[in-house]
């Protein structure tokens, strides 16, 4: 394996842990990991590959240069978990 630094430390700013992912679609076919699945990126190994914690369980890592893949928007990820900022407001206003 040809260990790269500039593109690793390139995939860690692009993608830091707990960044938000969809799949689109892999450079190989994996039996349960469909188009459109999500999942939190938990680091980067020196590939680069993002090591992965999908939604569904999987821990299948994705090759940033070979998979097909977006970050979601902040919008998306509010709208996934809500945003619990403004639950912490409302609480303290009604205090």
């Amino acid at each position: 394996m040809n260990y790269n630094r500039e593109k690793v430390l390139k995939a860690k700013e692009m993608y830091p842990y707990g960044t938000r992912v969809e799949l689109i679609e892999l450079c190989n076919d994996e039996k349960d990991m469909p188009a459109g699945i999500r999942g939190t990126v938990v680091g980067v190994d020196d590939q680069p590959a993002l090591l992965m914690h999908w939604d569904n369980g999987k821990s299948l890592s994705l090759l940033v240069d070979k998979d097909n893949f977006r970050k979601l928007t902040e919008q998306e990820v509010l709208a996934e978990f809500g945003s619990s900022n403004d639950e912490e407001e409302d609480q303290c206003q009604t205090m």
